[in-house]
Protein backbone atom coordinates (compact mmCIF):
# COMPACT_ATOMS: atom_id res chain seq x y z
CA UNK A 1 0.00 0.00 0.00
CA UNK A 2 1.32 3.48 -0.67
CA UNK A 3 0.40 7.02 -1.30
CA UNK A 4 1.44 10.10 -3.08
CA UNK A 5 1.01 13.72 -2.36
CA UNK A 6 0.21 15.99 -5.79
CA UNK A 7 0.77 19.86 -5.52
CA UNK A 8 -0.99 22.66 -7.11
CA UNK A 9 -1.99 26.18 -6.71
CA UNK A 10 -4.45 28.77 -6.50
CA UNK A 11 -4.51 28.53 -10.24
CA UNK A 12 -4.01 24.82 -11.20
CA UNK A 13 -6.08 23.93 -8.40
CA UNK A 14 -9.69 24.33 -10.17
CA UNK A 15 -8.76 22.39 -12.93
CA UNK A 16 -7.31 19.29 -10.91
CA UNK A 17 -11.53 19.17 -9.53
CA UNK A 18 -12.90 19.78 -12.32
CA UNK A 19 -11.27 17.44 -14.31
CA UNK A 20 -10.51 14.66 -11.48
CA UNK A 21 -6.93 14.35 -12.36
CA UNK A 22 -3.71 15.65 -10.93
CA UNK A 23 -0.87 15.80 -12.75
CA UNK A 24 2.99 17.28 -12.41
CA UNK A 25 6.22 18.10 -14.27
CA UNK A 26 9.17 16.44 -15.92
CA UNK A 27 10.88 16.23 -12.22
CA UNK A 28 8.17 13.97 -11.03
CA UNK A 29 7.73 12.18 -14.01
CA UNK A 30 9.79 9.01 -12.36
CA UNK A 31 7.39 8.58 -9.04
CA UNK A 32 3.59 9.62 -11.66
CA UNK A 33 4.55 6.40 -13.66
CA UNK A 34 5.04 4.57 -10.15
CA UNK A 35 1.46 5.27 -9.38
CA UNK A 36 -0.68 2.19 -9.30
CA UNK A 37 -4.82 1.93 -9.75
CA UNK A 38 -6.08 2.08 -6.39
CA UNK A 39 -3.31 3.90 -4.64
CA UNK A 40 -4.22 6.79 -2.38
CA UNK A 41 -3.87 10.12 -3.14
CA UNK A 42 -3.73 14.13 -1.72
CA UNK A 43 -3.71 17.30 -3.41
CA UNK A 44 -1.98 20.24 -1.51
CA UNK A 45 -2.37 23.79 -2.36
CA UNK A 46 1.05 25.13 -2.05
CA UNK A 47 -0.46 28.52 -2.32
CA UNK A 48 -3.03 28.13 0.34
CA UNK A 49 -1.39 26.01 2.78
CA UNK A 50 -4.31 23.48 2.49
CA UNK A 51 -4.45 19.54 2.20
CA UNK A 52 -7.54 17.98 0.19
CA UNK A 53 -7.91 13.58 0.55
CA UNK A 54 -8.60 11.68 0.62
CA UNK A 55 -8.63 10.43 -3.56
CA UNK A 56 -7.83 7.19 -5.27
CA UNK A 57 -6.28 6.63 -8.79
CA UNK A 58 -8.66 5.85 -10.98
CA UNK A 59 -5.37 4.99 -13.22
CA UNK A 60 -2.21 4.12 -13.35
CA UNK A 61 0.46 7.29 -14.05
CA UNK A 62 0.39 8.32 -17.37
CA UNK A 63 1.48 10.68 -19.72
CA UNK A 64 -0.79 13.47 -21.29
CA UNK A 65 -4.75 11.30 -19.77
CA UNK A 66 -5.65 15.22 -20.76
CA UNK A 67 -3.14 16.76 -22.90
CA UNK A 68 -4.51 20.48 -22.97
CA UNK A 69 -5.21 20.08 -19.10
CA UNK A 70 -2.94 22.84 -17.46
CA UNK A 71 -1.96 23.89 -21.06
CA UNK A 72 -0.10 21.07 -21.26
CA UNK A 73 2.93 22.34 -18.07
CA UNK A 74 1.84 19.42 -16.62
CA UNK A 75 1.76 16.22 -18.53
CA UNK A 76 2.36 13.53 -15.85
CA UNK A 77 -0.39 12.38 -15.05
CA UNK A 78 -3.24 10.38 -12.90
CA UNK A 79 -7.19 10.14 -13.30
CA UNK A 80 -8.35 10.10 -9.70
CA UNK A 81 -11.90 9.37 -7.89
CA UNK A 82 -13.08 10.32 -4.45
CA UNK A 83 -12.52 8.02 -1.90
CA UNK A 84 -15.16 9.14 0.23
CA UNK A 85 -16.44 12.39 1.53
CA UNK A 86 -13.38 14.90 0.50
CA UNK A 87 -11.55 16.73 3.95
CA UNK A 88 -9.68 19.51 4.15
CA UNK A 89 -6.99 20.77 6.57
CA UNK A 90 -5.12 24.68 6.52
CA UNK A 91 -1.62 24.85 7.93
CA UNK A 92 -0.88 21.76 6.75
CA UNK A 93 3.48 22.66 5.66
CA UNK A 94 3.60 22.60 10.12
CA UNK A 95 1.82 19.43 10.06
CA UNK A 96 3.86 17.80 7.72
CA UNK A 97 6.86 18.88 9.62
CA UNK A 98 5.42 17.22 13.12
CA UNK A 99 4.95 14.20 11.36
CA UNK A 100 8.40 14.24 9.89
CA UNK A 101 6.69 13.87 6.56
CA UNK A 102 8.10 15.11 2.67
CA UNK A 103 5.19 15.42 0.73
CA UNK A 104 7.64 14.89 -2.15
CA UNK A 105 8.40 11.30 -1.50
CA UNK A 106 5.79 8.48 -2.01
CA UNK A 107 3.70 7.55 1.88
CA UNK A 108 3.83 4.20 3.38
CA UNK A 109 1.06 2.64 5.26
CA UNK A 110 1.59 4.13 8.16
CA UNK A 111 1.64 7.64 6.83
CA UNK A 112 -1.40 7.78 4.89
CA UNK A 113 -3.16 5.82 7.87
CA UNK A 114 -1.90 9.23 9.91
CA UNK A 115 -3.05 11.80 7.64
CA UNK A 116 -6.10 10.35 7.18
CA UNK A 117 -6.78 10.88 10.68
CA UNK A 118 -5.80 13.83 10.91
CA UNK A 119 -8.07 14.95 8.22
CA UNK A 120 -11.32 13.41 10.03
CA UNK A 121 -10.25 15.40 13.04
CA UNK A 122 -7.74 18.06 12.74
CA UNK A 123 -8.49 19.73 16.30
CA UNK A 124 -8.28 16.71 18.18
CA UNK A 125 -5.40 15.13 16.71
CA UNK A 126 -2.81 13.38 18.96
CA UNK A 127 0.97 14.10 17.82
CA UNK A 128 2.39 12.72 20.48
CA UNK A 129 1.49 9.03 18.99
CA UNK A 130 3.18 10.39 15.96
CA UNK A 131 6.51 9.14 16.61
CA UNK A 132 5.48 5.98 17.92
CA UNK A 133 2.97 5.34 15.20
CA UNK A 134 4.96 6.44 11.70
CA UNK A 135 7.68 4.48 10.42
CA UNK A 136 10.57 6.14 8.37
CA UNK A 137 9.49 8.17 5.04
CA UNK A 138 10.16 6.57 1.63
CA UNK A 139 12.05 7.22 -0.54
CA UNK A 140 11.48 8.45 -4.40
CA UNK A 141 12.91 6.93 -7.34
CA UNK A 142 15.08 9.95 -7.29
CA UNK A 143 16.81 9.16 -4.17
CA UNK A 144 19.30 7.30 -6.32
CA UNK A 145 19.20 9.56 -9.30
CA UNK A 146 21.52 12.52 -10.57
CA UNK A 147 19.53 16.05 -10.49
CA UNK A 148 17.91 17.41 -13.36
CA UNK A 149 20.03 19.75 -14.78
CA UNK A 150 18.55 23.89 -15.37
CA UNK A 151 21.16 25.34 -16.55
CA UNK A 152 23.69 25.21 -18.93
CA UNK A 153 27.00 23.96 -17.01
CA UNK A 154 27.01 20.60 -15.63
CA UNK A 155 29.10 19.52 -13.37
CA UNK A 156 29.78 15.85 -12.10
CA UNK A 157 32.30 14.62 -9.60
CA UNK A 158 32.41 11.41 -10.75
CA UNK A 159 31.51 9.14 -13.77
CA UNK A 160 28.71 6.95 -12.52
CA UNK A 161 25.78 6.97 -9.70
CA UNK A 162 23.63 4.85 -8.04
CA UNK A 163 24.21 1.24 -7.06
CA UNK A 164 24.92 -0.59 -10.21
CA UNK A 165 27.76 1.02 -12.19
CA UNK A 166 26.80 2.17 -15.61
CA UNK A 167 29.11 1.75 -18.26
CA UNK A 168 33.10 0.74 -17.26
CA UNK A 169 35.23 3.80 -15.46
CA UNK A 170 38.19 1.66 -15.94
CA UNK A 171 37.49 2.24 -20.41
CA UNK A 172 39.72 5.26 -22.18
CA UNK A 173 37.16 7.89 -22.74
CA UNK A 174 34.37 6.50 -21.07
CA UNK A 175 31.11 8.31 -21.08
CA UNK A 176 29.84 10.52 -17.47
CA UNK A 177 26.52 8.90 -16.94
CA UNK A 178 25.07 11.42 -15.66
CA UNK A 179 24.96 13.28 -19.15
CA UNK A 180 23.02 10.58 -20.42
CA UNK A 181 20.48 9.90 -17.64
CA UNK A 182 19.98 13.64 -18.28
CA UNK A 183 19.69 13.76 -21.99
CA UNK A 184 16.86 10.56 -21.86
CA UNK A 185 15.08 12.42 -18.60
CA UNK A 186 14.51 15.85 -21.05
CA UNK A 187 13.87 14.02 -24.30
CA UNK A 188 12.69 10.69 -24.04
CA UNK A 189 9.47 8.84 -22.09
CA UNK A 190 9.31 5.11 -20.99
CA UNK A 191 9.90 2.85 -23.85
CA UNK A 192 11.47 5.08 -26.25
CA UNK A 193 13.90 3.75 -28.59
CA UNK A 194 17.80 5.52 -27.84
CA UNK A 195 20.55 4.76 -30.50
CA UNK A 196 24.28 4.90 -29.51
CA UNK A 197 26.18 4.69 -32.87
CA UNK A 198 29.31 4.86 -30.72
CA UNK A 199 28.56 2.95 -27.85
CA UNK A 200 32.29 2.54 -26.28
CA UNK A 201 32.11 0.89 -22.84
CA UNK A 202 28.18 0.83 -23.05
CA UNK A 203 27.38 3.34 -20.45
CA UNK A 204 24.21 4.35 -22.83
CA UNK A 205 23.05 0.87 -22.89
CA UNK A 206 22.79 1.03 -19.02
CA UNK A 207 21.46 4.04 -18.31
CA UNK A 208 18.25 3.39 -20.27
CA UNK A 209 17.96 -0.45 -19.00
CA UNK A 210 17.89 1.38 -15.84
CA UNK A 211 14.95 3.92 -16.64
CA UNK A 212 13.20 1.71 -18.86
CA UNK A 213 14.27 2.84 -22.41
CA UNK A 214 14.70 0.72 -25.40
CA UNK A 215 18.47 1.17 -26.65
CA UNK A 216 20.79 0.19 -29.21
CA UNK A 217 24.03 0.43 -29.10
CA UNK A 218 26.82 -0.10 -31.67
CA UNK A 219 30.68 0.15 -31.69
CA UNK A 220 33.06 -0.73 -34.03
CA UNK A 221 34.82 -3.12 -31.83
CA UNK A 222 32.33 -3.74 -29.03
CA UNK A 223 33.93 -4.58 -25.88
CA UNK A 224 31.07 -6.42 -24.45
CA UNK A 225 28.58 -9.15 -26.24
CA UNK A 226 25.70 -6.53 -26.04
CA UNK A 227 26.81 -3.85 -28.12
CA UNK A 228 26.68 -4.66 -31.52
CA UNK A 229 29.54 -4.45 -33.96
CA UNK A 230 28.75 -1.81 -36.76
CA UNK A 231 30.36 1.48 -38.02
CA UNK A 232 28.21 3.74 -37.57
CA UNK A 233 29.03 5.59 -40.96
CA UNK A 234 26.09 2.83 -42.22
CA UNK A 235 23.53 2.05 -39.57
CA UNK A 236 21.44 -0.38 -40.04
CA UNK A 237 17.94 1.39 -39.02
CA UNK A 238 15.18 2.50 -40.75
CA UNK A 239 14.71 5.73 -41.25
CA UNK A 240 12.36 8.11 -38.66
CA UNK A 241 12.80 5.18 -36.54
CA UNK A 242 14.49 6.46 -33.79
CA UNK A 243 13.59 8.62 -30.58
CA UNK A 244 16.89 9.90 -29.45
CA UNK A 245 20.60 9.74 -30.29
CA UNK A 246 23.67 9.87 -28.07
CA UNK A 247 27.08 10.24 -29.41
CA UNK A 248 30.59 10.51 -27.48
CA UNK A 249 33.03 10.29 -30.50
CA UNK A 250 36.43 10.48 -30.85
CA UNK A 251 38.02 13.80 -30.19
CA UNK A 252 40.75 13.01 -32.79
CA UNK A 253 43.44 10.53 -32.35
CA UNK A 254 44.22 11.47 -28.52
CA UNK A 255 42.96 8.27 -27.05
CA UNK A 256 43.62 4.40 -28.24
CA UNK A 257 40.25 3.00 -28.39
CA UNK A 258 40.74 -0.02 -30.17
CA UNK A 259 43.14 -1.15 -33.48
CA UNK A 260 40.06 -1.67 -35.81
CA UNK A 261 41.28 0.23 -39.28
CA UNK A 262 38.23 1.85 -40.18
CA UNK A 263 38.34 3.48 -36.61
CA UNK A 264 37.82 7.33 -36.93
CA UNK A 265 39.55 7.93 -33.77
CA UNK A 266 42.59 7.08 -35.66
CA UNK A 267 42.60 10.34 -37.53
CA UNK A 268 44.05 13.20 -36.35
CA UNK A 269 41.56 15.87 -35.62
CA UNK A 270 43.73 18.25 -37.12
CA UNK A 271 43.00 16.51 -40.39
CA UNK A 272 39.95 18.00 -42.45
CA UNK A 273 39.56 13.95 -42.82
CA UNK A 274 38.73 13.53 -39.37
CA UNK A 275 35.29 15.70 -40.02
CA UNK A 276 34.63 14.29 -43.44
CA UNK A 277 34.25 10.94 -41.84
CA UNK A 278 32.72 11.94 -39.11
CA UNK A 279 30.02 13.68 -40.92
CA UNK A 280 29.21 10.91 -42.45
CA UNK A 281 27.71 9.31 -39.00
CA UNK A 282 25.85 12.84 -38.75
CA UNK A 283 23.99 12.13 -42.07
CA UNK A 284 22.78 8.59 -41.11
CA UNK A 285 21.70 10.46 -37.61
CA UNK A 286 19.25 12.48 -39.85
CA UNK A 287 18.18 9.53 -41.53
CA UNK A 288 17.08 7.40 -38.54
CA UNK A 289 16.13 9.62 -36.09
CA UNK A 290 12.21 11.13 -36.26
CA UNK A 291 11.49 14.37 -37.00
CA UNK A 292 11.31 16.71 -34.19
CA UNK A 293 13.71 13.90 -32.09
CA UNK A 294 16.62 14.92 -30.26
CA UNK A 295 20.81 14.14 -30.84
CA UNK A 296 23.10 14.73 -28.08
CA UNK A 297 26.80 14.91 -29.28
CA UNK A 298 29.72 15.29 -26.62
CA UNK A 299 33.16 16.83 -27.60
CA UNK A 300 36.22 18.21 -26.77
CA UNK A 301 38.62 20.69 -27.91
CA UNK A 302 42.53 19.63 -28.32
CA UNK A 303 45.80 21.05 -27.34
CA UNK A 304 48.55 19.37 -28.73
CA UNK A 305 52.28 20.50 -29.03
CA UNK A 306 51.39 24.13 -28.91
CA UNK A 307 48.97 24.39 -31.35
CA UNK A 308 44.35 24.61 -30.49
CA UNK A 309 42.28 23.24 -32.47
CA UNK A 310 38.38 24.12 -31.81
CA UNK A 311 37.20 20.54 -32.35
CA UNK A 312 33.98 21.49 -30.74
CA UNK A 313 33.05 24.48 -33.52
CA UNK A 314 33.98 22.42 -36.26
CA UNK A 315 31.68 19.62 -35.23
CA UNK A 316 28.93 21.97 -34.29
CA UNK A 317 29.58 23.27 -37.95
CA UNK A 318 29.04 20.24 -39.19
CA UNK A 319 25.43 19.45 -37.14
CA UNK A 320 24.31 22.66 -38.14
CA UNK A 321 24.11 21.71 -41.81
CA UNK A 322 21.46 18.84 -40.55
CA UNK A 323 19.92 19.92 -37.46
CA UNK A 324 18.57 22.70 -36.12
CA UNK A 325 20.27 23.88 -32.51
CA UNK A 326 18.52 23.16 -29.33
CA UNK A 327 21.02 24.29 -26.80
CA UNK A 328 25.35 23.81 -26.14
CA UNK A 329 25.84 22.88 -22.44
CA UNK A 330 29.26 23.01 -20.97
CA UNK A 331 30.34 19.94 -19.17
CA UNK A 332 32.95 20.29 -16.51
CA UNK A 333 35.71 17.97 -16.41
CA UNK A 334 37.00 16.43 -12.87
CA UNK A 335 39.08 13.48 -12.08
CA UNK A 336 40.85 13.82 -14.95
CA UNK A 337 44.38 12.54 -15.46
CA UNK A 338 45.95 16.18 -16.14
CA UNK A 339 43.73 17.35 -13.00
CA UNK A 340 46.87 17.28 -10.73
CA UNK A 341 49.51 19.72 -9.23
CA UNK A 342 52.13 18.85 -11.48
CA UNK A 343 49.99 19.72 -14.59
CA UNK A 344 48.86 22.71 -13.22
CA UNK A 345 52.18 23.80 -12.41
CA UNK A 346 53.67 22.89 -16.07
CA UNK A 347 50.02 25.02 -17.66
CA UNK A 348 51.59 27.77 -16.42
CA UNK A 349 55.27 27.59 -16.59
CA UNK A 350 54.62 26.87 -20.05
CA UNK A 351 51.71 29.24 -20.88
CA UNK A 352 48.59 26.87 -22.13
CA UNK A 353 45.73 25.52 -20.52
CA UNK A 354 44.28 22.12 -19.30
CA UNK A 355 41.21 21.23 -21.02
CA UNK A 356 38.50 22.31 -18.58
CA UNK A 357 35.11 21.30 -20.08
CA UNK A 358 33.30 19.19 -23.17
CA UNK A 359 30.55 20.30 -25.22
CA UNK A 360 27.52 18.87 -25.30
CA UNK A 361 25.78 19.70 -28.09
CA UNK A 362 22.32 19.32 -28.05
CA UNK A 363 20.44 19.50 -31.76
CA UNK A 364 16.71 18.81 -33.38
CA UNK A 365 16.32 17.12 -36.52
CA UNK A 366 13.53 19.51 -37.90
CA UNK A 367 9.90 18.38 -38.33
CA UNK A 368 9.85 20.32 -41.75
CA UNK A 369 13.02 21.68 -43.84
CA UNK A 370 11.74 24.75 -44.37
CA UNK A 371 11.13 25.87 -40.97
CA UNK A 372 14.67 26.54 -40.60
CA UNK A 373 14.38 29.82 -42.66
CA UNK A 374 11.20 31.08 -41.12
CA UNK A 375 11.64 34.41 -39.62
CA UNK A 376 10.63 34.80 -35.76
CA UNK A 377 9.61 37.86 -33.95
CA UNK A 378 10.76 38.06 -30.11
CA UNK A 379 9.39 40.51 -27.48
CA UNK A 380 11.67 41.08 -24.95
CA UNK A 381 10.85 41.67 -21.44
CA UNK A 382 12.23 44.84 -20.36
CA UNK A 383 13.67 45.45 -16.37
CA UNK A 384 15.02 48.09 -14.67
CA UNK A 385 18.24 47.99 -13.03
CA UNK A 386 17.99 50.98 -10.24
CA UNK A 387 18.14 54.61 -10.54
CA UNK A 388 20.62 56.07 -12.90
CA UNK A 389 21.13 52.56 -14.67
CA UNK A 390 19.52 51.65 -18.27
CA UNK A 391 16.84 49.07 -18.69
CA UNK A 392 18.78 45.57 -19.94
CA UNK A 393 17.09 43.04 -22.01
CA UNK A 394 17.69 39.43 -20.69
CA UNK A 395 14.02 37.73 -20.85
CA UNK A 396 12.99 36.80 -24.26
CA UNK A 397 9.19 35.63 -24.83
CA UNK A 398 8.98 33.88 -28.39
Amino acid sequence: MKGYIFACTNKTEKECFSNMVFGTNRLYSDNVYKIEKGDTLFLFNMDSDTLYGVFSAKTSGKKDIIPDAWKGMYPYQVEVEKDGEIKTARGIKKVFSRMGINWRFFLNKDQIDVLINYLNNPKEFDFNIVRNKISPTSKTLLDDKPAIEATTLWDYPKQSYGKTQKGDNKYAGVTPAFIIYNMIKRYTEPGDLVVDPMAGSGTTLDVCREENRKCIAYEIAPPRPDIIQNDARSIPLKDNSVDMIFIDSPYGDNIKYNDHPDNIGNISAEDERFYNELEKVMKECLRILKPGKVIGWLIGDQWAKKRFTPVGFKVYERLSKYFETVDIISVARRNQTSNTGIWYNRAIRFNFYLRGFKYLLIMKKPENLPSRNLKRKTEWTQYKRGKGQRNRNNESRT
